[in-house]
């Protein structure tokens, strides 16, 4: 039988506490919300929702696009923090709701589970081919939650993931033209890129914990080299591959990009664990996301 505050059939390898105002629903909302992951889940959302406007979706379109990128998100973070809690909580994260009791993990296991199912009919409604295109990333980064991230191809849902985001989006117009090459290649090095800065931060506590993806394999000094090379590779294709020439805005990202790589390749002033090769690799990414979004416009009618 479960100790006082934990739901019944919840409990895993390490037993999770529930705090008494965690069963409250104001409570319940806000432990929901910080346990799904909201900076992802915003950016993600924003980036496809900005691609979709700049590539000819209406506002129906848009919103549309919109709705089913954010379940799906949703989905993917609360499936994360559910799975990841027993770890979390022998790790002692105090930033995760489920460790702290904030919220209990029946209740993050339900709005998964009922997020995922809204994704379903939210990604049909652009289309069968577009639904079908952005429920396979959804699928994938499931599928990392699951399991693939302890293994070395945990570079590959990320790939997936963010290579179908154009396809999401050219897909639901007339004729379900496939996006070019160039974006959905530009796509799965942005999320190869995001993958491993994703984890800069927490590789030490991650092998610690027995998590052996491709980044905690290569260790923090090959990680951090590692982590601008798909970025800077995502720029450079979003620089050259749409047609027309480079222009001074292609250019100029590059120069920045190449700058970042440097600066988080070199060794940190302040030691291994500097935080400036984790925000390097942030402004690159966001400068490949601006590119992205700068030629959505020709996702369409590019050859």
């Amino acid at each position: 039988m479960p100790s006082a505050g934990v739901d019944a059939g919840d409990a895993g390898p390490a037993e999770l506490p529930v705090t008494a105002a965690a069963r409250r629903l104001p409570a319940v909302v806000a432990g929901l919300l910080r346990a799904c992951h909201p900076e992802p889940v915003v950016a993600v959302t924003a980036l496809v929702t900005a691609l979709a406007a700049a590539s000819g979706r209406g506002v129906r379109g848009c919103v549309l696009v919109a709705g089913a990128v954010l379940a799906g998100q949703l989905s993917v973070g609360w499936c994360n923090d559910r799975v990841d809690a027993a770890r979390d909580l022998a790790s002692g994260r105090r930033d995760k709701p489920l460790v702290t009791g904030a919220v209990g993990p029946r209740a993050v296991a339900v709005a998964a589970g009922s997020a995922l199912a809204l994704c379903v009919p939210l990604s049909l409604a652009s289309g069968t081919a577009a639904g079908a295109a952005h429920l396979a990333g959804v699928a994938a980064a499931w599928g990392y939650n699951l399991g693939v991230k302890r293994t070395v191809l945990s570079w590959l849902p990320y790939a997936v993931g963010f290579g179908l985001l154009p396809a999401f989006v050219t897909l639901a117009f007339p004729g379900r033209p496939w996006p070019p090459a160039w974006s959905v290649a530009a796509g799965a090095l942005l999320g190869v890129g995001a993958h491993v800065t994703n984890v800069l931060p927490d590789i030490d506590a991650d092998l610690a914990a027995g998590v052996r993806g491709l980044p905690q394999r290569l260790g923090r000094r090959r990680a951090r080299a590692l982590a601008p090379v798909p970025l800077v590779a995502a720029c450079a294709v979003l620089v050259f591959g749409p047609p027309g020439p480079a222009g001074a805005a292609g250019w100029a990202a590059l120069a920045v990009t190449g700058v970042l790589a440097v600066l988080t390749a070199m060794p940190a002033a302040a030691g291994s664990h500097s935080r400036l090769p984790f925000l390097a690799t942030l402004v690159t990414a966001a400068t490949a996301v601006a590119l992205l979004v700068l030629h959505g416009g020709s996702l369409v009618s590019a050859p």
